[in-house]
């Protein structure tokens, strides 16, 4: 046999190797982060259920998931122990430890256009117009102006001047 021909077996064979490794790495990772829960700590189940974890024995966990109501769980069964703070986030809904007000975004963008200088024309409170004006909307004292100024218009065959 041939190399060329060996060569996809030993392309197969690497992939399936390196996936089997990284899922044990996965595991041992999950296997000591339970190993490391204590009394106290916040933790999400592979159900999703968010508790305290009250008590922990070799293979169960016994969970508080409110007043009065007490869980027996398989260890494996605790998908991720959370931290104090994203705890009290997802089930009490306490914010706590933010960085910086300043680092928020607002609800409207008015605050990230404002000025300290007030802008000329802010201070009108004439609506702006970018349409044309028809002549019935032009306003009463311009329309005067206009008919005062202007002399009636001359045809070619009208002419005075001769």
């Amino acid at each position: 046999m041939s190399l060329v021909t060996l060569l996809p077996f030993i392309v197969l064979i690497g992939a399936m190797f390196l996936m089997t490794r990284s899922a044990k790495r996965k595991q041992q990772q999950a296997a000591q982060m339970r190993n490391q829960m204590q009394p106290g700590s916040g933790i999400r189940t592979i159900g999703g259920m968010y508790a305290t974890v009250k008590e922990v024995n070799d293979d169960t966990v016994l969970l508080d998931a409110g007043p009065g109501v007490e869980l027996l769980f398989a260890k494996n069964a605790i998908a991720t122990v959370l931290s104090d703070d994203e705890y009290n986030r997802i089930v009490h809904g306490i914010e706590h430890d933010l960085k910086s007000d300043a680092d928020l975004v607002p609800d409207d963008a008015s605050s990230l256009t404002e000025t300290d200088e007030p802008a000329a024309d802010a201070s009108d409170d004439k609506p702006i117009d970018l349409g044309k004006k028809d002549a019935a909307e032009e306003p009463a004292d311009a329309t005067a102006e206009a008919k005062t100024d202007e002399e009636p218009k001359k045809t070619d065959g009208d002419s005075e001047e001769k």
